[in-house]
């Protein structure tokens, strides 16, 4: 398949082969940042049809300083701190290619970009669907209800998994379609293949998942529409 890569301001954005409009995924980083293993998994989306964007939140600016900052948002259950905006302003770039339908659109996010995953979504209705990684859930329990479909993973014994069950309940309650699963033996990071924590078996299990959810949740809207 020719993919076609380019920068997209600070971010990199693959698009895939065949005919446009393509639905858009927009791929959030780990604390590490915009490296190679996010631009890989916005290949193995574009692979998959998908206008993929990775964005860099840490462009020109000080890492220790904004993950300090997205702490304290998060602890005082803020829905709109720098990071979130700056993915909404994101999304609006790509929605303006037209390569992409506005109409189909999600995103993915790993350990600090599935939380803000989670709390982007219960403030944007654009988004179809979210895949969280190892994501914690906003304290702000009322604006989970808001949240679009969710296929989220984590593993078993992690900080982040006790989001899972408030998810379950919130979403539950609301009746907003969502995956949750946790993954026994795995650790953080498991699906990235450049840490030691790599569990390929838990990795490619997500993955599906995270496919097929968007398959009928992202690829699918454009019917409903």
């Amino acid at each position: 398949m020719a993919l076609r890569t380019q920068l997209l301001g600070t971010s990199y954005l693959v698009l895939p082969d065949g005919t446009p409009p393509y639905p858009g995924v927009v791929v959030i980083h780990e604390l590490y940042g915009l490296n190679d293993n996010i631009r890989d998994i916005c290949h193995r989306f574009a692979e998959q049809g998908y206008a993929a964007l990775g964005v860099d939140l840490f462009a020109r600016r000080n890492k220790a300083i904004c993950m300090a900052r997205i702490m304290v948002d998060w602890l005082a259950g803020r829905l709109d701190d720098f990071a979130v905006a700056d993915l909404k302003a994101a999304l609006a770039r790509l929605v303006e290619r037209p390569e992409v339908d506005a109409g189909r659109v999600g995103a993915v996010g790993f350990c600090l970009g599935g939380t803000l995953a989670l709390t982007w979504a219960c403030t944007d209705s654009r988004l179809k669907a979210i895949g969280p990684y190892y994501g914690s859930a906003p304290r702000r329990r009322e604006a989970l209800r808001r949240l679009c479909p969710v296929v989220g993973s984590w593993p078993e014994k992690d900080f982040t998994s006790g989001a899972v069950g408030t998810l379950e309940t919130e979403l539950t309650s609301a009746g907003v379609a969502h995956d949750l699963k946790l993954y026994p033996g795995a650790r953080h990071s498991f699906f990235n293949d450049r840490e030691s924590s790599y569990d390929a078996a838990a990795a490619a299990d997500s993955w599906q998942r995270v496919l097929s959810f968007f398959d009928a949740h992202i690829k699918a809207a454009r019917n409903a529409l």
